[in-house]
């Protein structure tokens, strides 16, 4: 029986998120240049090594919107991994973050900040409206959340 509470039929449109993850590794150095050598090694600790450290990153997209009810997608999963690819794998995948990615040159590569890079990417590529939310994962205990705002 549709009707109430949500089955099947009419009533509006469905919505719901949808979810991809990909994982890429890079390097990088907590440095500010507003601070000086000494604020920055109080600051980063290890993180500040002049060499640098990896990560091996996790980042999940989600994505939301009405259920196409034709489709039966919010979005198309192929178009979202070639959206995730332009946006994430091909400019951060095993690079140095601070010398090899521009926007950090001069912003602090914090996985805050890389979660914010990450969504201002995607949203060249995507619809206005359907990104949701990143979740990057710097380590299994180290997760930022960006929405936006």
């Amino acid at each position: 029986m549709s009707g109430e509470g949500g089955g099947g039929g009419g009533g509006g449109r469905r919505r719901a998120r949808v979810s991809r993850l990909v994982s890429f590794s890079a390097t990088h150095r907590l440095h500010s240049k507003s601070l000086s050598n000494e604020e920055n090694l109080k600051l980063f600790g290890k993180c500040n090594n002049p060499n640098g450290h990896g990560h091996n990153y996790k980042v999940v997209v989600t994505v939301h919107g009405e259920i196409d009810p034709v489709t039966g997608m919010v979005m198309n999963l192929t178009d979202l991994k070639e959206y995730m690819e332009e946006a994430i794998m091909k400019p951060l995948d095993h690079k140095n973050l601070d010398l090899d990615v521009p926007y950090f040159a001069d912003v602090v590569s914090t996985t805050e900040n890389v979660a914010v890079y990450i969504w201002e990417n995607l949203q060249k590529f995507l619809p206005l409206g359907v990104l949701y939310k990143v979740k990057v994962y710097e380590t299994d205990n180290n997760i930022v959340v960006y929405k936006g705002e």
